[in-house]
């Protein structure tokens, strides 16, 4: 016998679903969503390449491999900044070293 959901589970699962599609809505909206689409197809290798690395006696490159991809995480999982113009001048507060 099929047991139904109380309405309790089902509001709970419903708010999951609209968080869910927020996450998908605003992580679309980025500019740089062609390189998030590519990133896990990239570690993958990377990840392949230091275990290769580390079966070959090369463990020190495969280290290396490891923290680059640690290092490309971090990068992917904040969102790009603005991109600076040409020429504009920086805020008082970063340029006050001049000023001494």
């Amino acid at each position: 016998m099929v047991e139904r959901r109380s309405d309790e589970e089902r509001i709970a699962a419903l708010q999951a679903k609209i968080e869910t599609l927020r996450n998908k809505a605003s992580s679309a909206s980025r500019p740089d969503q062609a390189v998030m689409r590519e990133a896990p197809k990239i570690h993958k290798r990377l990840r392949d390449f230091a275990q290769l690395a580390n079966d070959n006696g090369r463990g020190d490159v495969a280290n290396s491999i490891v923290a680059f991809i640690a290092g490309l995480d971090r990068m992917i999982q904040t969102a790009p900044e603005a991109p600076r113009r040409p020429g504009a001048r920086r805020s008082a507060e970063s340029s006050d070293w001049a000023d001494r």
